[in-house]
């Protein structure tokens, strides 16, 4: 009976040890911080033409309140940031593909992306508004039946309108564009009826053309943004957050977002 005994502790002691170094080996396998650190940058994706949070300015530097955010966490983080301008509708593969460390460019947090992709903390919080001419008599989602309606290809703003199917189906046309700049020149120019876009990117363009544009009441709902990052990537995702939960507390995301807002829209 004893040396059934010792038999089985040793065998206990002996599957511990197993299992103590491959959960060593799985722990030490996510190296994406590390690799961060000897670089000493991290590469952001995105479309340098969604104002505010991300385009090219006067002298063609990329800025925006994402680009801001960005800064500030490298800084906390202790490394550079680097920016590339990336297809919208093939981001997700850049970043999968390592082309790119992570997607920060108002992304939007959905099912269907937490299947790609993982995401930091939510930092901002965001809705689809409908952005019609100012003197159109379109005033809900009910008078957009029989209208052309224009939108960014593969944004959360298609992903809101189709989601609605009452709305979307009574449509004469949804317009897709390769961003959000030429859908509104187009509302401008008369050529469509409506835009379905962001918020923090419909309010901006109306405080830059006063008068030309006005937000209806109905919206087709709200949204969580954060940084997408590559599943595998955890101990990076690890240094982010806690960045992110920095700049929250000492006030540096509330100074960017006053900067480019006019208000605090952080998420807390």
């Amino acid at each position: 009976m004893k040396k059934k005994l010792g038999i089985l502790t040793l065998v206990i002691f002996l599957l511990g040890i197993i299992l103590t170094g491959c959960g060593q080996g799985q722990k030490s396998s996510d190296k994406s911080w590390d690799d961060i650190k000897s670089k000493g940058q991290f590469v952001v994706g995105l479309d340098d033409s969604f104002p505010p949070m991300g385009f090219r300015d006067e002298k063609g530097q990329i800025v925006g309140f994402d680009i801001d955010m960005a800064k500030a966490a490298a800084q906390k983080m202790g490394v550079k940031v680097v920016f590339k301008p990336v297809e919208w509708d093939g981001i997700i593969l850049s970043l999968n593909n390592k082309d790119i460390d992570v997607i920060w460019n108002g992304l939007t947090i959905t099912d269907k992306r937490k299947k790609q992709i993982a995401f930091s903390k939510v930092y901002l919080q965001n809705k689809q508004i409908i952005v019609v001419r100012n003197d159109s008599n379109i005033k809900n989602k009910k008078d957009l039946s029989g209208k052309t309606v224009g939108l960014q290809m593969g944004s959360s703003s298609e992903t809101a309108l189709n989601s609605d199917a009452a709305t979307a189906k009574s449509l004469k046309n949804i317009r897709k564009y390769s961003n959000n700049t030429e859908a509104l020149l187009d509302l401008n120019q008369g050529r469509i009826d409506a835009v379905v876009v962001d918020e923090v990117v419909g309010r901006y363009y109306l405080q830059k053309k006063p008068g030309l544009y006005k937000i209806l009441e109905d919206n087709f709902g709200k949204e969580d943004y954060g940084v997408g990052i590559r599943k595998s990537d955890e101990s990076f995702k690890e240094k982010l957050d806690e960045a992110l939960d920095s700049m929250k507390k000492d006030g540096t995301a509330n100074k960017i977002s006053q900067k480019w807002f006019g208000k605090d829209i952080i998420a807390k």
